[in-house]
């Protein structure tokens, strides 16, 4: 098992390009933040995510996912998941929780391999 966290400002991700937003955001990630008046906060939110998901899969020795490879979703219970958009040679569990508030947001993530 292995663990990763990340902080955010999320002024980072006011007025970011189209540009960026593709190459960091999946497509339904995008269509989920950007219905918010706020729609920084959820990308912080998911950058988060994707940061601390990194940050897992490295300390299991899984390297080569890019951010848009990382998907957080919602489940049927409107829990925050991850899926990996791209085959690993390991089963990975994913258990995230995501925060934010005016000027921050969070994330922490349990990585276990199955």
């Amino acid at each position: 098992m292995a663990i990763g966290v990340d902080i955010e400002d999320i002024e980072r991700f006011k007025g970011k390009s189209e540009e960026f937003l593709h190459r960091v955001f999946t497509d339904l990630e995008l269509e989920y933040c950007l219905k918010f008046s706020k729609p920084e906060s959820h990308l912080a939110a998911r950058f988060c995510a994707k940061e601390a998901v990194v940050k897992a899969l490295t300390a299991l020795e899984i390297s080569g996912i890019s951010y848009n490879e990382i998907e957080v979703f919602h489940n049927e219970n409107m829990c925050p998941n991850i899926r990996i958009l791209k085959p690993l040679e390991k089963n990975i569990i994913f258990q995230l929780s995501v925060s934010h508030d005016r000027t921050k947001a969070v994330a922490f993530v349990t990585a276990e391999v199955q």
